[in-house]
């Protein structure tokens, strides 16, 4: 019978943990992204080379400050995609990454089966947002738009424990022990 109880215990505890790190991998590090905050700005990279803020209108966005590539938005632009793609660089290897279930708005495989057919068109947000990472963004003939934050061919190298690959700007200095 004391078997019995300890194996149930395990059993109780490790569901408790699997609940706490589903918990904690869906919802509890994601916030809100406020309208008004800077965050809410969207900003696409023309071809001089200049960041370049672009109507959007009806935000909403998450992002968690335990990741750089959190970051998701979904709103709508009044510009339209010919003017974009005339005036904003297009970004060659967008790859939209999945968002918590309950921020429906952003639905990462219908965006990129989407980018893949031309039905969207992807630009370059910010480069180097954060080093290593871009901010992409997906804009539709009708203007919905979305925009997330992914891992760029710098940071892919650099995360590796590589140095930055010629072309890419320094690696930031990593201070051990602080």
């Amino acid at each position: 019978m004391k078997g019995s109880i300890v194996a149930g215990g395990i059993l109780v505890t490790t569901a408790i943990f699997g609940i706490g790190l589903y918990y904690s991998q869906v919802y509890a590090y994601y916030d809100p992204i406020e309208v008004n905050s800077p965050a809410a700005v969207v900003f696409a990279t023309t071809f001089g080379g200049a960041s370049e803020d672009i109507l959007a209108e009806d935000f909403e966005g998450i992002d968690a400050n335990t990741s750089p590539i959190k970051y998701r938005s979904c709103f709508k632009t009044p510009l339209s995609q010919a003017m974009m793609t005339e005036t904003f660089i297009p970004h060659e290897a967008p790859t939209p990454l999945t968002a918590p279930s309950w921020f429906d708005c952003f639905d990462a495989k219908t965006l990129e089966a989407d980018i893949e057919s031309g039905a969207a068109m992807a630009f370059m947000g910010t480069e180097n947002i954060v080093y290593g990472i871009d901010r992409v963004l997906a804009v539709y003939a009708d203007g919905r738009a979305f925009a997330w934050h992914q891992i760029n061919a710098c940071g892919a190298t650099v995360f590796e424990g590589e140095p930055a690959p010629e072309g890419c700007p320094p690696a930031p200095a990593i201070n051990a022990g602080q």
